[in-house]
């Protein structure tokens, strides 16, 4: 089952897809900003294996995209934004092999180099088994870690919400640590594979991938401006500035 919410009216649908490690909870400021200017239907997704979807056996890019097919109707065919390993799976999803039609692909900070080290950092974490903590505030501390989401960026509320909950054994992480199996997947065929416009964006301070590294997969690659990482919880108006122009586009 996968964890899914949407809203908003129009003849336009986006599709908002979050990062490894995180939830859909994550677009919150970019939902406001969007409600405020009106006009399209909007659809949330936590991936497989994160906050409130099933875990499944095994992770794959092309796993969690099948997933998600089944969420996306014929029509109107989605604007996907997609953050990080959001971005691979909004790719994949354009690529036709899973039988739905997408009309463009929004991707903002996807990873595109992993060195061998991070490769491994991301082979150990998945043969991890889940940790359970004592308390709900250590348990949101780990959450924080994994998900990029510091408490300066994200002082409390809806932004964290189902990234951990409470079993008989304790507090853990929603998130299956074996999500982390998905690390290094071919950047460069996912992107010569989609047929549907390609945007991508970086926050200028984002340590993990370049603007150059941007630029070698599409023309239309963006700095934005004075954040990080996580540049759609940092600033969502810029964002969503950048989502107007894809939905003027069509």
């Amino acid at each position: 089952m996968i964890w899914q919410e949407s809203g908003g009216s129009g003849e336009r649908t986006i599709l908002f897809l979050h990062g490894l490690g995180a939830t859909a909870a994550v677009w919150t400021g970019v939902l406001e900003a969007l409600l405020e200017r009106g006009g399209a239907r909007w659809v949330v997704a936590d991936l497989g294996g994160h906050g409130g979807s099933d875990w499944q056996p095994f992770y794959s890019v092309g796993q969690l995209a099948a997933q998600l097919a089944h969420t996306i109707g014929p029509e109107p065919a989605p604007l996907i934004v997609g953050h990080s390993l959001g971005a691979y799976v909004g790719l994949a999803l354009a690529s036709g092999w899973f039988g739905v039609r997408v009309r463009a692909v929004l991707g903002i900070g996807p990873k595109i180099s992993w060195p061998e080290a991070d490769l491994k950092a991301a082979r150990d974490l998945a043969a991890r088994p889940a940790r359970c903590y004592p308390t709900e505030a250590e348990a949101l501390a780990r959450y924080r870690r994994v998900s990029g989401l510091s408490e300066e960026l994200v002082p409390g509320g809806e932004a964290l919400a189902r990234g951990v909950l409470h079993t008989p054994e304790g507090w853990r992480l929603a998130q299956d640590p074996g999500t982390f199996a998905v690390a290094g997947a071919p950047f460069t065929s996912l992107a010569s594979a989609a047929h549907a416009r390609v945007v991508l964006a970086r926050g200028a301070r984002d340590p993990m991938v370049s603007l150059e590294e941007l630029r070698a997969h599409t023309r239309q690659a963006h700095d934005i401006c004075g954040v990080g990482h996580n540049a759609h919880v940092e600033d969502p108006r810029a964002v969503l500035d950048l989502i107007n122009v894809l939905l003027s586009a069509d």
